[in-house]
């Protein structure tokens, strides 16, 4: 069934139909954890799409010679060797932003999102199409991740992206770079985006109802004749 889907329709459905967060609630551990600023969440999203994406690539590739019983084990490998990648590539290059992110780099090794896709779609899928899914998987994850992050900088610090953007008389909500403002945000957005389905889908089935009733004269007439 995947094969019939278009690659660009792989990328998109991790945008919103099949979100990380909003949809599939995964990945909680760093979305809550990291996200006291924008730069944090996007700092944390890059480096999981990073490691996702390659690992994807490596599985993808090798799927058919990786025994059924040690899959699991096989995938953790290969993922923790992108970890490390990232984790010492961070401490080189970004000493700061790799202590402000402190274990979370090391603990994407059990990053359920990451784990979740080389199973359920890596291990099935060509190359290609499991680069597409992990592209997609990843953009969603850093807008969810960026949004949350910069929801919370904004109130808990009056920046966003280090730069001012609250007025001087503003007081910080400092409950929201504690973890009750990331759960606090995390739910807000969630039940918004709930709201939004759940209208979407009343809109949809009131347009059906309209266009059945808009057919059924015609089809009485029909019959008539």
């Amino acid at each position: 069934m995947s094969k019939k889907v278009t690659l660009s329709r792989e990328f998109i459905k991790g945008l919103w139909d099949q979100n990380p967060v909003f949809k599939q609630v995964l990945g909680m551990c760093p979305t809550l954890a990291v996200t006291v600023s924008a730069e944090n969440g996007i700092a944390m999203a890059l480096a999981t799409t990073f490691v996702l994406v390659f690992s994807s690539v490596i599985i993808s590739m090798i799927r058919k010679l990786i025994p059924t019983q040690v899959r699991i084990a096989s995938y953790i490998l290969i993922i923790a060797t992108f970890v490390t990648i990232v984790d010492l590539v961070m401490k080189a290059k970004f000493p700061e932003l790799s202590q402000s992110l402190g274990p979370f780099i090391p603990l994407i090794v059990v990053n359920c999102l990451i784990l979740g896709r080389q199973e359920a779609f890596s291990s099935k899928n060509g190359v290609l199409r499991s680069v597409m899914d992990s592209l997609g998987m990843g953009t969603g994850f850093l807008i969810t991740l960026f949004i949350l992050g910069g929801i919370r900088e904004i109130f808990g610090s009056g920046t966003l992206l280090g730069i001012t953007v609250m007025p001087s008389f503003y007081e910080p909500w400092v409950v929201m770079i504690l973890p009750a403002g990331a759960f606090l945000v995390l739910g807000l957005l969630m039940g918004f985006a709930n709201v939004y389905i759940e209208r979407k889908k009343r809109l949809e089935r009131i347009d059906y109802l309209s266009r059945l009733k808009s057919i059924e004269p015609v089809t009485s007439g029909q019959e008539a004749a």
